[in-house]
């Protein structure tokens, strides 16, 4: 995840199953429960919420469009960020869900990309998404995606001239998101990867040909 090493979420989804319940019991919405939000598109046009495979998660798949868009602004690889996604959909990526995690977790990540605060907040200076707050990102898959297309062009301008690790560019960018700048040059010259930051690219590495198919040509292809 953007800016911070590990995952925020306990590997026992039914707890986090179990606040979702509670956050529809009780009626927690970014309608009732914080400040009111932004609509999501700069058109005006509400952005789509994630497109549901399971009720613990997304398909990454249906941002096709949005990763070819970002990536391409940014001026890094398409395949990258969309396994990137892939990684990080490990989470329930529901509006209201984050938020309720966030009231007990107040540094956890928000959207789909699994973006924390000081990320998003550096990474926006002087981007056309400038003027988007952090919060707005569960609710904006597509600013989500924007962001996280800008930070890695961000830590791609970090990364040492002479390198010395056994990894590629796309790899050592992806340890960057996981892991943060520091480590990420860190591994570009040579250091081995812990265990969180090694299980993060064995993770790239099984999902580089899933996302490969679903930034091909025609409709979104999952799996």
């Amino acid at each position: 995840m953007a800016g911070r090493s590990g995952r925020p979420w306990f590997a026992a989804g039914a707890a986090v199953l179990l606040l979702g319940l509670a956050a529809t019991r009780h009626g927690w919405s970014a309608a009732t429960s914080e400040p009111p939000q932004p609509s999501g598109s700069r058109t005006g046009t509400p952005a789509p919420a994630p497109t549901r495979t399971a009720a613990t998660g997304y398909d990454p798949a249906g941002y096709a469009a949005e990763v070819r868009l970002h990536a391409r602004q940014a001026g890094i690889h398409p395949q990258l960020l969309m396994a990137i996604l892939y990684n990080e959909s490990y989470k329930p990526h529901d509006p209201a869900l984050e938020r309720a995690w966030q009231r007990l977790k107040p540094d956890s990540a928000f959207g789909i990309a699994n973006m924390h605060r000081a990320a998003f907040d550096d990474t926006k200076k002087g981007r056309p998404f400038a003027g988007r707050s952090w919060e707005e990102l569960p609710d904006d898959p597509d600013l989500a995606v924007e962001a996280a297309a800008w930070y890695l062009h961000d830590l791609a301008r970090q990364l040492p001239a002479r390198r010395t690790g056994p990894y590629t560019e796309d790899q050592l960018l992806a340890l960057g998101y996981n892991a943060g700048p520091a480590a990420m040059r860190a591994f570009a010259r040579g250091a081995t990867p812990g265990s969180q930051a090694g299980s993060y690219l064995t993770q790239l590495k099984d999902n580089w040909p899933r996302a490969a198919r679903a930034l091909e040509p025609g409709p979104a292809k999952s799996g």
